[in-house]
């Protein structure tokens, strides 16, 4: 009786650090909405936290008319073609990795693992060198073929995990059907690697999409340039306008907050792939 009443007990503590959890993640979106909305002259005259007195969309405005539009092609562009990229080239090598019986498979995944032990804060001059060299320097090809790089090692890392949970007769009854190997990995591989695909795909989306280091370092001009360095821009041309800054967060974080949206059942199946069995 004693344990059953322990059981039913409620947990007074887990609750409180969920809501305080709550508000911490809360209220610093909630912030970022209502001063976005807020007239540059209310901003120190109300409660940061309260509703603004008179809602304005001027800081989004101000923002549309400084080729915010601009950059955040640039980013859509720069994400796009990354993402597609890194999620193609490691699907077929994961493909190779997971269907080789030989060495070259092993070896493979063993040297493109290498890649997640280097972080991009020490290959930055190198990546800086080479891309002066090949001449793209300030062009977009300078963001996305350094972020594709390194994305890809992670990226194959989950797919290959992910592919070795299909189940060896579909691949052979495939063989017998006489499918080659292109058509196993696009008619069978594809669909079933879908949740996969969707979860390493919004993950690097997201680190592309966040990307600072890369556009700082590797572009200069204006039509070149991303959201993330755009925001930093930003700050320094309105100064103290800090509805105008928040504003172009808000609309920075759209593009992703739809990926997820659209993403998110493929994403729940990818996480949690396995933990049935």
């Amino acid at each position: 009786m004693a344990k059953q009443q322990s059981e039913h007990r409620p947990n007074v503590a887990g609750a409180v650090l969920a809501w305080v959890w709550l508000a911490v993640i809360v209220l610093p979106i909630y912030y970022i909405f209502v001063t976005s909305l807020r007239p540059r002259e209310d901003y120190y005259a109300e409660n940061p936290l309260s509703w603004p007195a008179n809602p304005s969309l001027g800081a989004y405005q101000r923002v549309l008319e400084n080729d915010f539009l601009r950059f955040f092609m640039n980013s859509v562009v720069v994400t796009a073609v990354s993402v597609a990229v890194t999620l193609a080239v490691s699907l077929m090598a994961a493909y190779v990795v997971v269907r080789s019986r030989n060495r070259f498979g092993r070896n493979l995944f063993r040297v493109a693992l290498l890649g997640i032990a280097i972080p991009i804060q020490a290959a930055i001059i190198p990546v800086y060198y080479l891309i002066v060299q090949l001449g793209l320097y300030d062009t977009l090809a300078a963001l996305i073929l350094p972020s594709i790089a390194f994305s890809i090692p992670l990226t194959l890392l989950i797919l290959t995990n992910f592919l070795r949970e299909i189940p060896e007769s579909l691949f052979e009854s495939m063989r017998m059907d006489g499918a080659t190997e292109w058509r196993i990995l696009l008619r069978l591989v594809v669909p079933l690697s879908r949740p996969a695909l969707a979860t390493v795909g919004v993950y690097q989306a997201l680190q592309v999409w966040n990307g600072f280091l890369f556009p700082l370092v590797l572009t200069q001009s204006a039509e070149t340039r991303v959201l993330p360095l755009s925001l930093w821009s930003f700050q320094g041309q309105f100064g103290v306008d800090v509805p105008a800054v928040l504003a172009a967060v808000v609309l920075s974080v759209l593009p992703m907050i739809a990926a997820y949206i659209l993403a998110r059942r493929q994403l729940v199946s990818g996480l949690t792939a396995g933990f049935g069995k």
